[in-house]
């Protein structure tokens, strides 16, 4: 493996998407693939670089990104400029922010409230990479159906939205109590009844109402902090609740630096939060959003 390292440029190594497999004479090449997006072209270019480099898999990940599998080390140098090429970079995996996650949100999506999409690439423009004491995945998901399990991630965002209904109008005929998946709707003697405390806000109750009598609030960002994946998950803690994507932004370059200056290496985020003060955080981020 020495001789192989000899002949590349040794930074590769340092480079969070190079990961050495089991046989270390190999490496399996990690990909940054913001909102796990990618063109027909690009998909194209990754089967002939495969093919060029000897790769006879792909490997699609949990995380929305695409791995090259018993790689050479010798030929990593060419590979990387080539993956640099096709648009579909060399990823992270370490002590980092790695590969942002997204559902495909309101571009596609029927319940989306948020555009996930354009959310998750900002903020793999501003924050992917950046060197941090833990490694922070970000996960966005348009709606509380949390179809990116956003809450399982050190920082998530949810898209809710907050029904307004009008008693004086409606009618009762409990067309959107068919709708609420966690029985927040009933209708009693005639008139509809919300229980705010059953309420996910996922607004799904709003469409369907034939009389177009329900409506919404503006979409906003839930967003959570040190949840974890892996073999004990464990659910993020809520932050805030913002009103718009720029804020959200702010927030999480605010989360970002937070981790930076205080966490500590060797240990997750999620076993951190109570010796970060992770209340004391919560109220500055408060304070940040209501000045």
């Amino acid at each position: 493996m020495k001789q192989k390292k000899s002949q590349i440029d040794e930074s590769l190594y340092t480079k969070g998407g190079i990961i050495t497999e089991i046989d270390p004479h190999f490496c399996i090449v990690r990909l940054r693939m913001p909102a796990g997006m990618i063109t027909p072209e690009q998909m194209q270019g990754l089967g002939k670089i495969a093919h060029r480099y000897g790769v006879t898999d792909l490997h699609l990940t949990t995380r929305q990104t695409v791995e090259l599998p018993h790689v050479d080390p010798r030929k990593l140098e060419g590979l990387v400029k080539d993956l640099e090429k096709n648009g579909t970079p060399l990823g992270a995996e370490r002590e980092e922010v790695v590969n942002v996650t997204s559902c495909l949100g309101t571009r596609h999506c029927k319940f989306g409230i948020i555009d996930s999409v354009g959310l998750a690439r900002e903020i793999d423009k501003r924050f992917f990479g950046r060197e941090l004491p833990v490694k922070v995945r970000i996960a966005i998901s348009a709606c509380p159906n949390g179809c990116e399990s956003e809450r399982l991630n050190e920082i998530g965002i949810t898209g809710t939205r907050r029904p307004i209904r009008d008693p004086g109008l409606c009618t009762g005929c409990g067309t959107c109590t068919h709708y609420c998946r966690e029985k927040a709707i009933e209708v009693t003697d005639g008139l509809v009844v919300l229980h705010k405390d059953l309420c996910m806000e996922c607004g799904f109750c709003i469409l369907p109402c034939p009389f177009n009598i329900i409506s919404a609030e503006d979409p906003e960002y839930r967003i959570t902090v040190g949840g974890r994946r892996g073999r004990h998950p464990k659910l993020g803690r809520h932050l805030i609740t913002v009103k718009t994507q720029d804020d959200a932004i702010r927030v999480v370059d605010r989360i970002i630096y937070w981790i930076y200056r205080q966490a500590s290496s060797g240990e997750m985020l999620p076993e951190q939060l109570d010796e970060l003060e992770f209340d004391e955080f919560k109220k500055s981020i408060e304070k940040m959003i209501e000045g």
